[in-house]
């Protein structure tokens, strides 16, 4: 698997590895001495990302893909760009059921989440409030979009162990899919909640929301825990105890862009792209 790039409903894999690629966070960390000598550090609560790809000898419909994308010949809006090496999609926080809980949704007067609001570190609870007969469900959002972005063929794991060991009445394992307009249009689901849910992305995918049906008529409140939404089938390595961190999949503006023809054989370009993360 190669590295994707491109707007929701628009991705393409770049399969030549790049010669260069820093996803290095933009840590903002100020210091502040004291005139005792001590130092204390201040950190901005929103840390962006920052991407820098470099390749050589890159083919002519990669290059056409990037420029296109880099000189906003589609559109100006946001650009997606899904690591190979990322092995869960959710953002750390999301991924560990943590902090406000805005990352969530979920049926109204049905479920409901608790203490995140208070701090960003602070373990939320999920509860089911008032018994119904209607679906209890809660759902994954994207900080920016309609769902994570996906596109056909693109194979995906979804699993919560963090809920189903703490005895949540899970009844199902639940992935949206949506097309490029935000228009959903078909759910995979399986009542087998003792092992994740694994599913290949569908004709017209562009983005997937990961969620999860719990039996509404058992009321209580459980810890959340943690998630993954994994690229590629990831079933063995969750059952058997892995636990990999959120790395994301945020939005991202392509600040700056190189082009030119690679030396010795004009028919290929050496391009260099940088994006941040934009909210």
């Amino acid at each position: 698997m190669g590295l994707w790039i491109g707007r929701p409903g628009a991705l393409r894999e770049i399969t030549d590895g790049a010669a260069k690629f820093d996803r290095s966070p933009d840590l903002g960390v100020t210091e502040f001495r004291a005139l005792s000598g001590g130092v204390t550090t201040w950190i901005p609560p929103v840390r962006p990302r920052r991407l820098k790809f470099e390749w050589s000898a890159m083919e002519r419909d990669d290059v056409v893909h990037l420029d296109r994308l880099a000189r906003r010949i589609d559109g100006a809006g946001p650009v997606a760009v899904i690591d190979p090496l990322a092995r869960n999609v959710l953002s750390s926080s999301q991924g560990l059921g943590l902090g406000a809980p805005d990352k969530w949704t979920y049926t109204k007067d049905v479920v409901t989440l608790f203490n995140g609001i208070w701090d960003p570190y602070a373990e939320n609870r999920v509860g089911i409030i008032n018994s119904s007969e209607k679906p209890a469900e809660l759902y994954w959002q994207h900080p920016t979009w309609v769902g994570y972005p996906a596109t056909a063929g693109m194979e995906l794991t979804w699993w919560a162990p963090g809920l189903l060991t703490s005895g949540a009445p899970i009844i199902q394992w639940r992935m949206e899919w949506y097309d490029a307009t935000g228009k959903l249009f078909f759910t995979s689901s399986t009542p087998n909640v003792a092992s994740p849910i694994v599913r290949t992305a569908p004709e017209k995918a562009a983005y997937v929301r990961p969620a999860i049906r719990f039996d509404g008529t058992r009321l209580g409140e459980w810890p959340m825990g943690e998630s993954m939404l994994c690229l590629g089938d990831m079933s063995a390595a969750l059952t058997a105890g892995a636990r990999p961190y959120g790395e994301g999949t945020p939005a991202y503006s392509i600040t700056n862009y190189s082009h030119a023809a690679t030396s010795g054989d004009g028919s290929f370009r050496d391009v260099g792209l940088e994006l941040v993360e934009v909210t």
